[in-house]
This record gives C-alpha cells, sequence and structure tokens, in this order.
C-alpha cells in the first residue's frame, strides 16, 4: 500500500463529566501518544486531535445534582482532564471543546449537508419519558435486560457485556437511570440516519477493504475484534438510527420546527475531530482540508472496543453520505482495563484517577506509562494492580535501565572524570551489541506501526538488556588497570547505547528520554540517526550519575490499595434466568447463617461533624457520637451527595467492629450504612425517630 503523506491521527473525546482514570488512558490515549510520538521521530506529518465530548444528557443530570449548570460543569472537566493529559505527557497537538461556537458550526453545517444529500428520513416514533423527570430520556439513560445475553445493566443502545446494538424498546424492564422509576412511551419527530441503505457498501468496505478507486485499507491489519464486532452489527442488519435528540444542551437541530432537539452524541462528538482540525488550521494559519479529504491521508481513530461500531461504521457512514473525507484506515479499538480483579467502577470509586496519581506521585509518570503500557488490553482485558506496579518498577525500570544507565554513568566519572572516552577498534562482542541493539530498533518501528505496543516496548527494554549484558560480559571495571584501551571501547559503546536507548523509550517514557539526553548532553535524537555508533562523541561532557528510577516500598503500595477499598464495588450480578427482574428489586446476595449476622455490631450514631478530606473529591470525614466516651471518625464515600454542613445532628447506622482502615492518612473507625437507587444517588439509612446514639441495631 503507497505510504501515506500525512497521519491523521483522534483519540476518542473523553466525556466531561468526571475525571480520567487508568482505564481510559490504556485504552486510548497513551496507545495514541505511543503511536503519534514513534511516528514524528520516523519523520512522519502528524496531526494529532482530540477534546471534549462535552453535550448530552450525563452532563444536564450532573448539572442537576449538583446544583450548578452545564457550561459549569463541562468547564471544569475540560481543565481538569486537559491537565492531566499535558501533566502525563499525552501531547495532542490540539485538545478541543464540542461546546465552542465553531464546533456548534460546523457540526450544524455538515448535519445540514447530509441533510440536502437525502442522509435522512423524517419519523414520528414513541419514545421512552420519564414523567417524574419530565423529559425524554437519552439511549444511555434507559437500562434493562440485554434480550441476547441477560446483562440486566444493558443501556438502551448497547449491552457493554456482549456487544449487541440495541434500541431501548429492545430492552427487558426498561428503567430510568434519572429516577429509578419505569419510563412511558411518548410521541415525538426525530431525523433518521438511513443506515440501512449503507449495508452493501460497509459491509464490502469492512471485509474487503475497498470502497472505490482512492479508498481503501487492508483488513487484514484490523484487529479481529474489531472486524468480529462490526460483522456482527452487520449481521444483524443495518436499521436507521436516529440523529437528532430531545434536550436543551447540545447542538440544536438546524431546521424549521425542530425546536428543542440538539444533535445526537454520535453524530456531534465525531464532527468535534474535524472542528478541532479546523481551529488547530486556524491558529497555525494553514489549510485544514488535506487533513481530512486528502488522497493521500492516512486517518486513524484510538478508541476502546465500546465504541467500535461508531467510529468503525456510524461515522464512515456520515463521511460517506457526505462527500469528500477519507474513511478510516484503521481503528485499532482496544479491550477494558481491570482494576485489583475487579471492572473499573467510576460511580463506586473502584478507579485510579490519572490526577490523584500525578498528585500522590510527583514527577513518577513515567512508571505509570510504563506498567500500563506493558499490559494495554490490545486483545483482550487486562489488569492493573499496584502490586504488579511496584514489580514492573522495581525490577524492571531500576533493576534494566535504571542499573545499566547508573553503572555507565558510574564509570565513566570514576574513569574519565565524567567525559566521553573514545572507542578504539570492535571485536566480535562490540558488533553482537550493535546488531541485536539495531535489530531491537527496527523491531519497535514494525511493531508500533502494527499497533503492538507491548511488544514494541519490549523491543525497547531489549536495547537496556543488551547493554547491561554487555557491560556484564565484558566487566570493565577489571579491565582498567591491565587494557585501559578496552575499557574506553567498552564503555564508549556503552554510552552510545545509552543514547539509543533514549530514542528507543521516547514513545513510551518521554520524560525518561529527555533526562537521558540532558545527562548525555544531546538534543533531539532523530530516527535516521540511531544507526550510528558515535551518537556521543569523544569528549563530551556527561552529568554526574544519577538513579532515574526509586524503588517502591511495601507501604506505599499497601496504603493505594487501601484508598482504593474505600469504596467496595457492588457484588456480581446473578446468572440471567430468562426471567425479567421485578421494578426496583435489588440483585440478592448469598445466604449467610445467623450467627455470622450477629458478629455485626450496628449502632445508631449522631454525626457531629462533618469536613472534607483534602484532595479527595468524593470522602468525607464524620465525626459520630455512638455511645462511647470518645467520638468515632469514619470516612464516607459520600461528597457527591451531601455537603459537611447538611450533615451535624443526622443519626446514621454505623458498622462499629469493622477492623480500623486509613484512607487518605485518616484512621476510618466504623462504616455508615447508605442506601443506594438505581441511579446511583446514596441515602442514609437511619432511624424514624430520634433516638440514644450507641442504641443497637438488630
Amino acid at each position: 500500500m503507497k505510504e501515506p503523506a500525512r497521519h491523521t491521527v483522534t483519540a476518542a473525546l473523553p466525556y466531561a463529566n468526571g475525571p480520567l482514570h487508568i482505564g481510559h488512558i490504556a485504552g486510548a490515549y497513551l496507545p495514541a501518544d505511543i503511536y503519534v510520538r514513534s511516528l514524528r521521530q520516523r519523520g512522519k506529518e502528524v496531526l494529532f486531535v482530540c477534546g471534549s465530548d462535552e453535550h448530552g444528557a450525563a452532563i444536564t443530570i450532573r448539572a442537576m445534582k449538583e446544583g450548578t449548570s452545564p457550561r459549569a460543569i463541562v468547564d471544569k472537566y475540560h481543565a481538569l482532564m486537559g491537565k492531566a493529559f499535558t501533566d502525563f505527557g499525552i501531547h495532542f497537538d490540539i485538545y478541543h471543546r464540542t461546546s465552542s461556537e465553531l464546533h456548534r458550526e460546523t457540526s450544524q453545517q455538515f448535519f445540514l449537508k447530509l441533510y440536502d444529500n437525502g442522509a435522512f428520513s423524517e419519523q414520528e416514533e414513541q419514545q421512552y419519558y420519564d414523567e417524574e423527570a419530565k423529559q425524554f430520556l437519552a439511549d444511555r439513560y434507559i437500562t434493562g435486560t440485554c434480550p441476547k445475553c441477560g446483562n440486566t445493566d444493558a443501556y438502551g443502545d448497547q449491552c457493554e457485556k456482549c456487544g449487541s446494538a440495541l434500541s431501548p424498546k429492545d430492552l427487558i424492564d426498561p428503567r430510568s437511570t434519572l429516577s429509578g422509576s419505569k419510563p412511558v412511551l411518548k410521541g415525538t419527530k426525530h431525523w433518521y440516519l438511513k443506515m440501512d441503505e449503507a449495508q452493501q457498501w460497509v459491509e464490502q468496505w469492512i471485509n474487503t477493504g475497498v470502497l472505490d478507486d482512492k479508498q481503501h485499507h487492508d483488513p487484514k491489519e484490523w484487529k479481529a475484534s474489531v472486524i468480529g464486532q462490526c460483522n456482527s452489527w452487520l449481521k444483524d442488519g443495518l436499521r436507521p438510527r436516529a440523529m437528532t435528540r430531545d434536550l436543551d444542551w447540545g447542538v440544536p437541530v438546524p431546521l424549521p420546527g425542530a425546536e428543542g432537539k440538539v444533535l445526537y452524541v454520535w453524530l456531534d462528538a465525531p464532527i468535534g475531530y474535524i472542528s478541532a482540525t479546523k481551529q488547530w488550521a486556524q491558529d497555525k494559519g494553514v489549510a485544514w482540508e488535506k487533513w481530512w479529504k486528502g488522497d493521500d491521508s492516512r486517518l486513524v481513530h484510538f478508541i476502546g472496543k465500546d465504541n467500535i461500531v461508531f467510529h468503525a461504521i456510524i461515522f464512515p457512514i456520515l463521511l460517506k453520505l457526505h462527500g469528500g473525507y477519507v474513511l478510516p484506515q484503521n481503528v485499532p479499538a482496544n479491550e477494558f482495563l481491570n482494576l485489583e480483579g475487579r471492572k473499573i467502577s467510576t460511580s463506586r470509586n473502584w478507579a485510579v484517577w490519572l490526577h490523584e496519581y500525578l498528585e500522590r506521585w510527583p514527577n513518577r509518570q513515567d512508571e505509570l506509562r510504563y506498567c500500563l503500557a506493558t499490559i494495554i488490553p490490545e486483545q483482550k482485558d487486562s489488569e492493573f494492580t499496584w502490586k504488579d506496579f511496584q514489580d514492573k518498577n522495581n525490577n524492571e525500570l531500576v533493576a534494566i535501565i535504571g542499573n545499566f544507565v547508573q553503572r555507565v554513568f558510574v564509570l565513566c566519572h570514576k574513569y574519565y572524570a565524567g567525559k566521553a572516552p573514545e572507542a578504539g577498534e570492535a571485536t566480535v562482542d562490540d558488533l553482537a551489541l550493535w546488531s541485536t541493539v539495531h535489530a531491537s530498533i527496527e523491531d519497535i518501528a514494525r511493531d508500533v506501526d502494527q499497533f503492538r505496543f507491548r511488544e514494541a516496548l519490549q523491543a525497547a527494554m531489549n536495547v537496556a538488556r543488551a547493554g547491561n549484558k554487555y557491560l556484564s560480559d565484558n566487566e570493565p571495571w577489571k579491565l582498567e588497570k591491565t587494557d585501559p584501551e578496552r575499557t574506553r571501547t567498552i564503555l564508549a559503546n556503552s554510552l552510545n547505547v545509552t543514547a539509543v536507548l533514549a530514542l528507543a523509550l521516547e514513545p513510551f517514557l518521554p520524560f525518561t528520554a529527555d533526562r537521558l539526553r540532558k545527562m548525555l548532553g544531546l538534543s533531539e535524537l532523530g530516527w535516521s540517526e540511531v544507526f550510528r555508533k558515535d551518537l556521543v562523541g569523544a569528549g563530551q561532557i556527561l552529568s554526574p550519575a544519577e538513579h532515574l528510577f526509586k524503588p517502591i516500598d511495601d507501604a506505599a503500595i499497601a496504603a493505594e490499595v487501601d484508598r482504593l477499598h474505600a469504596m467496595e464495588p457492588a457484588q456480581p450480578a446473578p446468572p440471567f434466568t430468562g426471567q425479567p427482574k421485578p421494578e426496583n428489586a435489588t440483585t440478592p446476595k448469598a445466604n449467610i447463617a445467623f450467627d455470622d449476622f450477629v458478629k455485626l455490631d450496628l449502632r445508631v450514631g449522631t454525626i457531629t461533624a462533618a469536613e472534607r478530606v483534602p484532595k479527595a473529591d468524593k470522602l468525607l470525614k464524620l465525626t459520630i457520637e455512638v455511645g462511647e466516651a470518645i467520638p468515632r471518625t469514619v470516612v464516607s464515600g459520600i461528597a457527591e451527595y451531601y455537603a459537611p454542613e447538611q450533615l451535624t445532628g443526622q443519626q446514621v447506622v454505623v458498622v462499629a467492629n469493622l477492623e480500623p482502615r486509613k484512607m487518605r492518612g485518616v484512621e476510618s473507625q466504623g462504616m455508615v450504612l447508605m442506601a443506594e437507587d438505581a441511579s446511583g444517588k446514596l441515602v442514609f439509612v437511619q432511624p424514624k425517630d430520634v433516638i440514644a446514639p450507641g442504641s443497637e441495631v438488630r
């Protein structure tokens, strides 16, 4: 296939109603950043775009819960996510936002072009309406039982467990996530994308890679999971899909009679890639069209597996029906990242939040980048554990990279006053070293181009492994007195391997690569220089030896695990029995013996003081009188639902005989019992009448 002149790379627009967690990073943003950095190293012309997805019902719901406006919500999280990306070394050319005026204009113009091209049909439909919340429900705000796999928490547009495309009316026992009530059907008009008319060409394009003389890709380069999920949709038959919604927060539908309607997020959000490109081009004073319309441009979307059909089917249909745009050459979607044996859950705080990691582990971005890069869920779900994070830091970063660099710099300062020595005539060992190093470099480029980032990182690590082996095999510290010429050659080669290592690591560990270059006194290194053996010239002044990475002790890891367990996730749902679950029913847990129940010390307590836990958005520190000489301190994850000033005087039920646990440095001496409704809202379990603190619950 012809080498493209330029690469347009997009990373999924994160939704601006919450912060980023490591699942987001491992699934889309770190792989995209590695890919872009590697392309740029090799002199490719690349545009890397992203931005905040700032419309939709979820944002209006969060605004209502917090008593604020949708604009305030998106402004808060756009800034938080943008800073976290920058601090973590994810370097977009532009990080835009879909609430901008330019995006509104771009989306409306795109919609009108589709409308003029006959892409839509107008349909009256019966849509679910929440009578308590008094609004129509977006697909994602209706949940129920999937008719295909029995998942009781399937969404109205897709079951995330089996990947099936759904409509809200397909769900068994639908319920509103706004109020928890059963929604009713109510008539409304929408504009439907005629996806059924695209069935034939989409099927051909996905499976053969051929669209026309100019538009083609190699389906063998696409992941089997992506092709498989697309074919699952195609097998069921593409159906018309509404591209508008009844909401008041979003891009208004630019048609007469469409008051109170906005563009559906899966038309609005992908166009955010285009509007971001336009904004970047305006800022640079250049044309934007070549990145999206040039026949010699390569478009690649980095996403998670829950967004495959939107990027591989729906967005390509929109682009083709509009006309003039290139279709994606690849959609290298990743699977999901789990956490400590469980699925990441933002509602239950079962997550490692990126901004909090950066606060707790300052200047240690590359340690997390490294660990996540080794477990990118490329072919199947993978798992992050804090123990694995510790092991990879101590046994790989410290023991392999850090050990090699430290030894080289210590020896150069010891024998040559901190100046690079000059290499002599090469031996068989020297030639073998460079053969291994150069083969590893070629492996990195090949693996990155094939979206095998885990293998590419191992190839980069093989450069450090080769350097360590070379030093250990040749033992220059023993040769200095008997063969100083050989010692100079060994250390000169080792310094140049260190320079190559900086280049090899740059896509994965950019902060470390930058430190290495500075230690060596080098500027930016180009890929074309990687096969040189004199990157560090004789006499080059070297920085003092320093530790690139520090060991992580057990106490630091234990603190992270304790912090994570501050909010326990829910028990998994039972297997589907084929019967719909009664409205508002909860998932039963396994029976326990009465003797186990009576072990619980449940007491009524009165909250006498409450305050926020520093640097913890969801935690409150409660002082609770439970009939003892000294009140208890309890840390509870209820800050989203209660302000501290609301709580003084509230009576609650406390589990008083839990083992104390430290959370964010505060020892929690019990647990407050809460009830959770279908929308995730938490309320206190408390006595109906005031009762003395310390009264037993039984």
